[in-house]
């Protein structure tokens, strides 16, 4: 199985403050860093660490920042399907608090105007039984329409909308959603977790994992409910937390893992990433993940 991860690529600049700033505030970082980031090329790179077949279908732009990006990704990912387009490669700002929380704006003018069924050959390339895994980056229509042509075409689709898509998507083409507390919230109206859930199930999707930070995941399908604990750690940064789960979990899905299990080791993944300062560069690597998934004794993987 093929995962198509089909979503953002941005440079990164990560600014560590003591406490992030109020409105009108200027404040002094205390490190500055710039690196790959991005949802889409985030969830690529940590499915792939888990030894899972990955391509990444993304927009960077036509300059050396796109350049750059498209080489950092090359370390983690054989197969990249980059469009190159004639404008500035998206960036996204995080600014992280010494508790290890952060606020991110991002500029995403190629993400905006990236539509892979009409110019790339995406739709031509997957196949029955290959993995969809996409997030609310791109814009609605597109996502729509790329969820509904992967499910007409036999894939299993996961979706992790965000950043938090405008317009409402029609969930039925969703094999897998996952969401974290505000998102699941924000889409329900529901401020508990699981009746969030078995309200994104009432409204299509085939099975739904909240995330709960600190708290771990709860997974709900039609028959089951199942929380899944997280070990107490010290967090430095949580920017890129759920990304390392989402991949995580799409990776260890697509080479056989229970749901469950994914979970686990997704959640225990996320766990080491919120240690660590950055985004990407926080994330597992693919000999960690390997000890991980000793640890948890996944015969498939």
């Amino acid at each position: 199985m093929t995962i198509h991860v089909v979503g953002n690529v941005c440079v990164d600049t990560s600014f560590r403050l003591e406490r992030l700033p109020r409105p009108g505030e200027t404040l002094n970082a205390s490190t500055a860093v710039e690196g790959l980031g991005g949802k889409g090329a985030n969830q690529a790179a940590a499915a792939a660490r888990t030894g899972a077949t990955v391509t990444l279908w993304a927009p960077v732009g036509r300059d050396a920042a796109g350049d750059r990006m498209a080489s950092l990704l090359s370390a983690d990912i054989l197969d990249l399907r980059l469009s190159h387009l004639d404008l500035p490669c998206d960036r996204s700002v995080i600014l992280i608090d010494r508790q290890g929380e952060n606020v991110i704006v991002t500029a995403a003018a190629c993400a905006e105007a990236f539509d892979p069924l009409a110019t790339s050959l995406l739709a031509s390339t997957w196949r029955a039984g290959d993995m969809l895994l996409m997030q609310g980056n791109l814009g609605a229509d597109v996502t729509a329409q790329c969820l509904e042509a992967a499910r007409a075409a036999g894939l299993f689709t996961v979706l992790n909308p965000s950043p938090l898509l405008v317009d409402p998507l029609d969930l039925a083409r969703v094999s897998l959603l996952v969401v974290n507390r505000p998102e699941a919230e924000a889409l329900t109206g529901e401020t508990d977790a699981e009746r969030a859930a078995e309200r994104l199930l009432a409204m299509g999707a085939t099975a739904v994992i909240v995330t709960l930070g600190s708290e771990g995941a709860l997974i709900v399908d039609t028959s089951s409910r199942l929380y899944i604990p997280a070990e107490k750690r010290d967090a430095i940064d949580a920017s890129g937390a759920g990304d390392c789960f989402a991949g995580t979990l799409a990776g260890l899905l697509a080479q056989g893992a229970s749901l469950p299990d994914a979970a686990r080791l997704a959640t225990q993944a996320a766990g080491i990433a919120v240690g660590r300062a950055g985004t990407l560069a926080s994330f597992p690597t693919r000999a960690e993940i390997a000890a991980l998934t000793k640890t948890f004794k996944l015969e498939n993987v």
